[in-house]
């Protein structure tokens, strides 16, 4: 779809204008798919029996969980990203 040679300048511009839009909304599923990812994961290990309220323990490890997951996820894109780069000189 790069190949835009035998479109007109607002035809170029219009589909530009889509594929910036798709790439936003693929962004924006990529990250709730991380969430709903990090969200199950993180209830079933530190949810013992759902109530009304929190206790602090179940709330301290969801915390913990999320942040882990979080550090965890930016680690690992990072070091992709490092080695695309390399790949790429």
């Amino acid at each position: 779809m790069d190949n835009f040679e035998n479109f007109s300048s607002s035809d170029k511009a219009e589909a530009a204008e889509l594929q910036r839009m798709i790439a936003i909304e693929q962004q924006k599923a990529q990250f709730q798919a991380q969430v709903h990812t990090f969200t199950d994961v993180c209830w079933d290990k530190c949810v013992d029996s759902p109530g009304s309220k929190l206790d602090n323990r179940t709330e301290t490890c969801l915390v913990s969980c999320v942040e882990r997951f979080i550090d965890t996820t930016l680690t690992i894109t990072n070091r992709f990203t490092q080695m695309v780069q390399k790949g790429a000189h």
